[in-house]
């Protein structure tokens, strides 16, 4: 318990970005763009989320943290 407070005291470790934890879950579960537009919506929409030309809405990260188990706390950060 010490160390672990510890490294949590001196060497915290943020939150990952958002996009790149869609795009980790998606590579750990083998899904492509097209499956995230099955998750979200459409194709279009896909892509500018990867690309980071739109912004996840609250609706998406609900659908994203049902369906690839992704922390809500994660999703929701600033990019």
């Amino acid at each position: 318990m010490l160390i672990d407070q510890y490294e949590n005291e001196h060497f915290p470790i943020d939150l990952p970005d958002p996009i790149a934890a869609i795009k980790f879950r998606m590579e750990q579960k083998g899904y492509d763009q097209n499956d995230l537009a099955k998750i979200i919506g459409f194709k279009s929409l896909a892509s500018e989320i990867l690309n980071r030309k739109r912004k996840l809405s609250f609706e998406m990260i609900r659908q994203l943290h049902t369906s690839l188990n992704i922390p809500t706390e994660v999703l929701i950060q600033a990019y």
